[in-house]
């Protein structure tokens, strides 16, 4: 089975509030009509953040729509749904957390060649006021110099 189409749905809101750490790829839990809707691309994780409960990865926020030929059996397009990740991966995130404006943030979902849901996620840093005035900064000069050439 090949999917032709590829659905890469990106949070870009994610780099400009915080710094990225250190990054992880993780399965998503997900019901029937929620994986068709994210194969349509109706799907936003620019709201969306991950917690711990009960020592499980949770992504909470994560708008998936409804899907359009659903019946009575549609999924809640914000429900929390369950991260698949190793428990490796899982001690070494909760110990990141320990520290004080660390938080874990969704960046990337996208279907893998094998036609699953994944989701990238991100232990970052959140940014200050000037932090983002510099990351402006620089976008701008980088921007001019690619006029220039």
């Amino acid at each position: 089975m090949t999917f032709s189409k590829s659905i890469s749905i990106k949070n870009k809101k994610a780099g400009f509030e915080y710094f990225l750490l250190e990054k992880f790829t993780a399965g998503l839990v997900l019901t029937g009509t929620e994986i068709k809707s994210i194969r349509e691309g109706k799907a936003n994780i620019t709201d969306a953040y991950c917690a711990v409960l009960d020592g499980e990865l949770y992504v909470k926020n994560m708008h998936i729509n409804e899907y359009t030929f659903g019946n009575y059996n549609n999924h809640e397009p914000k429900r929390d749904r369950k991260l698949l990740i190793t428990k490796r991966e899982l001690r070494k995130i909760i110990s990141k957390l320990k520290d004080i404006g660390i938080t874990i943030v969704p960046t990337l979902l996208f279907i893998n060649e094998k036609g699953l849901a994944k989701l990238e996620i991100a232990v970052a840093k959140g940014k200050k006021l000037y932090d983002k005035r510099e990351n402006i900064k620089q976008n701008d000069i980088r921007r001019e110099l690619e006029k220039g050439k």
